[in-house]
């Protein structure tokens, strides 16, 4: 009763109280509870027996009362979205590319050419090594035959020359790939295998899963190497089979018709062996992850797979072959 006797004085003291009417519109219905509650607050100490102190839970939602400290703004949301995105940000894709011209870098460049090297006189010298120690144990005195160099040298140049253009354009398909398409898969197509193989084993991953990421990765890795590889033999070939059309041209001694027919056959031969490299490959580094140390139990088992790839191919092809004839 006090505090209804409190609001109907308030009333005829202000005659600016709304009506009962007015009492249904949510902001002066807010202003007038907060008047009833800041008189009920000043009441007399005598008078609180019968009713306590107390305070009505008042929500200040006018646009100008003042805001409670529970009270949430929307600029104070935004302010926390914007620090839970600084504290949990996007991923970001961070792509690293190597020179255009990195192949002909001084230590890229030398161990392109010591290997070509080898690969070409390693074999001559095996060679006169054995007939050495076949003249030693016949006893017999032979003709010296001498050893034609020439033919080697030109081998190897023409390796280091395929290896370098197979490295820039691979540095060019990357370029590509960055400009055309997403940063996201760009970066996939770049990332540095072992270090993400590193990475993948640190996170406890079941075995058959592990095996099957890294596979995946390095097929990623390694397809715009393999790529390069096809692009630059099916180029070689194509080279080697319009010389030929065009010598015979001139000596009338070549089919152009059976040229296109050869070549078609090289280029399927060729992309069945890169397609077999970049397979096993990818299968070889997952399963050398799990047997050696990640980062080099990648790489050992990538190379491995590169190399039984092309053979594993020929093999198959030269049985398809003899049971077709």
């Amino acid at each position: 009763m006090s505090g209804i006797a409190l609001v109907l004085e308030l009333a005829r003291k202000n005659p600016t109280f709304p009506s009962a009417q007015s009492l249904h519109s949510y902001g002066h219905f807010s202003a007038a509870a907060s008047s009833a509650a800041a008189a009920a607050a000043a009441a007399p100490f005598a008078a609180r027996f019968l009713f306590g102190s107390f305070r009505l839970p008042v929500a200040y939602c006018d646009a100008g009362t003042a805001q409670s400290e529970d009270y949430v703004t929307q600029s104070n949301f935004e302010n926390i979205l914007h620090e839970e995105s600084l504290t949990h940000g996007a991923k970001i894709y961070k792509i690293e590319m190597k020179p255009l011209f990195s192949a002909f870098e001084f230590r890229t460049f030398a161990l392109t050419s010591l290997r070509s090297f080898l690969q070409s006189y390693l074999p001559l010298i095996q060679s006169s090594i054995q007939e050495e120690e076949d003249e030693n144990f016949l006893q017999d005195a032979r003709e010296e035959h001498p050893v034609d160099l020439v033919v080697p040298f030109k081998n190897s140049v023409k390796q280091i020359i395929r290896e370098t253009t197979v490295v820039t354009t691979r540095r060019v398909l990357e370029r590509l790939a960055v400009q055309y398409v997403s940063q996201r898969m760009a970066w996939k197509l770049l990332k540095d295998v072992p270090k993400s193989t590193t990475r993948k084993a640190q996170r406890g991953m079941p075995t058959l899963v592990y095996i099957c990421s890294v596979s995946r990765t390095t097929f990623r890795g390694q397809l715009l190497g393999t790529a390069a590889t096809w692009l630059v033999q099916v180029g070689i070939e194509t080279y080697r089979c319009l010389s030929s059309i065009f010598k015979s041209k001139e000596e009338d001694e070549v089919d152009p018709v059976e040229q296109v027919v050869i070549l078609g056959k090289k280029v399927y031969i060729v992309t069945m062996k890169c397609s077999a490299s970049l397979i096993f490959a990818s299968i070889g580094a997952g399963i050398g992850a799990t047997i050696v140390r990640p980062s080099l139990g990648q790489w050992i088992g990538c190379a491995l797979g590169d190399l039984a790839g092309p053979i594993i191919v020929s093999f198959c092809l030269e049985k398809y072959l003899q049971l077709a004839i």
